[in-house]
């Protein structure tokens, strides 16, 4: 339950070339430094994050949440910040040969604009992220959640 606008940001690799361990090991490396800072500095602006992988083809994805897309784009760009580094370490070691896939999406959340339920789940995702908010009668369904009457 937020008051305030926010960001989801996804992110992952996929390993192209599963015989450039070297080049895949490397990026995957990176997201542990990146992920220590941002829980050790709150004022970063991460509220939180989940964490996915996939076996084959080996993928990860991992979903945060931001406090804003001034947080998120700072922490990209900002000297002394761990991202800066590991993407230039990319760009220059890895670059366009395609052995290691990487992508993002950034999407910017009105609080109006979106719901979530969780049934039977310790805290996860949004809810992990800022407060779980109980279903009420009043907030039964989805239409309800958001605001939308029938």
């Amino acid at each position: 339950n937020r008051s305030e606008p926010f960001v989801v940001f996804l992110i992952g690799m996929r390993v192209n070339q599963l015989r450039a361990v070297k080049k895949w090991m490397m990026v995957a490396q990176a997201m542990g430094p990146m992920m220590q800072s941002l829980s050790q500095y709150p004022e970063k602006g991460l509220l939180g994050s989940e964490m996915f992988f996939r076996a084959w083809p080996l993928e990860t994805c991992m979903v945060s949440y931001w406090r804003s897309f001034d947080d998120l784009t700072r922490f990209a760009r900002r000297d002394g910040d761990s991202h800066w580094p590991a993407w230039q370490q990319f760009m220059r070691d890895v670059g366009a040969d395609g052995s290691v896939g990487i992508w993002h999406e950034t999407y910017r959340i009105d609080p109006a604009d979106y719901e979530c339920i969780y049934s039977n789940m310790p805290a996860f995702g949004l809810a992990a992220a800022t407060t779980h908010v109980p279903i009420s009668e009043k907030t039964r369904t989805a239409k309800a959640r958001m605001g939308v009457t029938p």
